[in-house]
Parts: C-alpha cells; sequence; structure tokens
C-alpha cells in the first residue's frame, strides 16, 4: 500500500524536471482525491486505494511527458476564480491580471460600462471583470467556436449572467455597437520563437499564441480595427510581450490614440499598454 506522503515523493521526483515538482504532484493528487491541500498535509499516511493510485500514476506520467496539469485536471484558477479549461482554450496565466488590475484601475467604477473582452479564450478576462463590476456588461468574442462553449460554461457555473459570448474575428461584426473599452490579451509571440516548443505552450493552441513573424500580428488588428467600435473617450488595454510596449505604443499613436502609456508586472516589465480614444 502506498500512503499519501510517499505518493507525493514519488511523484515529485519523477517530476523533477518541472519548475514545480512538488506543486504538480500536490495538484494532480488533490484532484484525484477531490481535497483540499490541507487534507495532504494533515493526513499525510492515508492509504490510496488501488483505483487512485492508478488515476494517480497515469496523470504523474502524463505530466512527465510535458502535459500542462491545468489541461489533465480541467481546471485553472484566475482572479479567485475557478475556471474549466481544455486543449481549446490558452491556459489563463497570473500575468494577466495586471490586465484586469489596470482596467478595474482606469475605467469608472459607477457607471453601466459596455466592455469588449476581444479574443475571450476561456473566458478569464470577462468572467472577472464581470465579477468584479456586476453593474458592467461584457461582450467576449472568440473566433474559436470550442473556446466560446467553455467560456459560456464557466460563466453558467459562476452565475455571471452579464457576460454576453459571440463569434467574432477581432472586431469584426460588431459594426452596430459601441463600446466603453476594449481589453485583450491577444497571440503576440513571433511564429519562429523557440519558447513554442518548450514547455506548456507545446501543448496549447498555436492560434492563441503566435502572431506573424514579429508576434505583432494580431496586435496590429485590434489597434487599427479598435477605433470604430470604440465611443469617444473609451479605453483600449492591450497584453502584450515584456519587449513590446515600444511598438504597441506606436500601433496605438498611428491609429490615432492619445494618452498613451504602460503598466509593468511585479518583475518591472511593460505588459500592458492602455490608450484613450479622442473625445
Amino acid at each position: 500500500m502506498t500512503g499519501i506522503a510517499q505518493a507525493l515523493r514519488q511523484a515529485a521526483e519523477q517530476l523533477r524536471t518541472s519548475d514545480t515538482p512538488q506543486l504538480d504532484a500536490e495538484v494532480l493528487l488533490m484532484h484525484v482525491l477531490g481535497k483540499p491541500r490541507s487534507y495532504l498535509h494533515a493526513w499525510p499516511e492515508t492509504q490510496l486505494d488501488t483505483q487512485q493510485l492508478a488515476a494517480f500514476k497515469t496523470l504523474v506520467d502524463q505530466r512527465a511527458s510535458g502535459q500542462p496539469v491545468a489541461y489533465l485536471t480541467g481546471k485553472r484558477e484566475f482572479w479567485s476564480l475557478d475556471l474549466d479549461v481544455n486543449a481549446n482554450t490558452l491556459i489563463p496565466r497570473p500575468d494577466t491580471e495586471l490586465l484586469v488590475e489596470q482596467a478595474l484601475e482606469k475605467l469608472p467604477a459607477d457607471r453601466p460600462l459596455h466592455i469588449l473582452d476581444a479574443g475571450t479564450g476561456s473566458g478569464a478576462i470577462a468572467l472577472a471583470l464581470a465579477n468584479e463590476r456586476p453593474h458592467w456588461t461584457v461582450f467576449a468574442s472568440d473566433r474559436s467556436l470550442p473556446s466560446l462553449a467553455v467560456a459560456r460554461n464557466n460563466a453558467i457555473r459562476l452565475k455571471l449572467d452579464n457576460v454576453y459570448f459571440f463569434a467574432a474575428d477581432w472586431c469584426r461584426a460588431m459594426a452596430s455597437h459601441m463600446f466603453d473599452a476594449l481589453i485583450s490579451n491577444p497571440p503576440y509571440i513571433a511564429e519562429q520563437d523557440s519558447h513554442l516548443g518548450e514547455g506548456d505552450v507545446r501543448f496549447e493552441p498555436r492560434s492563441a499564441l503566435a502572431a506573424g513573424a514579429d508576434g505583432l500580428d494580431d496586435l496590429r488588428r485590434l489597434t487599427g480595427e479598435a477605433s470604430r467600435i470604440l465611443r469617444p473617450g473609451a479605453q483600449i488595454l492591450l497584453e502584450h510581450g515584456f519587449e513590446q510596449a515600444e511598438d504597441v505604443s506606436r500601433l496605438l499613436e498611428n491609429n490615432r490614440f492619445t494618452d498613451i502609456g504602460s503598466a509593468r508586472d511585479l518583475a518591472g516589465h511593460e505588459r500592458v499598454s492602455y490608450a484613450r480614444k479622442p473625445a
């Protein structure tokens, strides 16, 4: 028989090439047992039955082959929301919470705004904003129908009824609606970037990661198309790579946005750029 502590030790050793072997092992075992992390540490000698041990070993083997923990468990936390994810969606990352923070900081909290989250994926950004500002109406678009299905199910499970999902290729099919803000975490990695062949991103949808030779193709489209769907004085907020702030600023300036600036992440990198459509 194998106890919790022994199973975790063996799994962490198998996952030693991961950046977080112990954490990976604990999350996978929590998923198998349906228990919180506190249970693992409070009852380390609890024996796993044959079925539990087999399920855990299968997940550890899959993680050892490189598959993301989020896809193995089907879950990812973002902005304290428990989101369903799968191989059709980008895995929400803590870095993107900076985009939510900036939106909440820069947009008036006391007005019933109409917000567009373009390229919503699992719905992480849209749902975080809808949860924080229940009087806002959040529209979430994506060209991937499987991604939209995941996002809709997340909204239903979280009981957030101020979010509306629809299929669209960035700002197309929205000419009849004007928004108070456009927020997006678009693909921004160069097609030939070696990082696309490393770590979790190997298993994520390439269309949600890569954007042309310089990684700016989708940012060009967003900054070029945004003005026609934004009200005068509306905000645009975009996540991008840590070396792209200058390029994105230039794109915003070329498309006649004003009050251009950027926000830095905890590592000091400029990861979110923002601007305003002239009133």
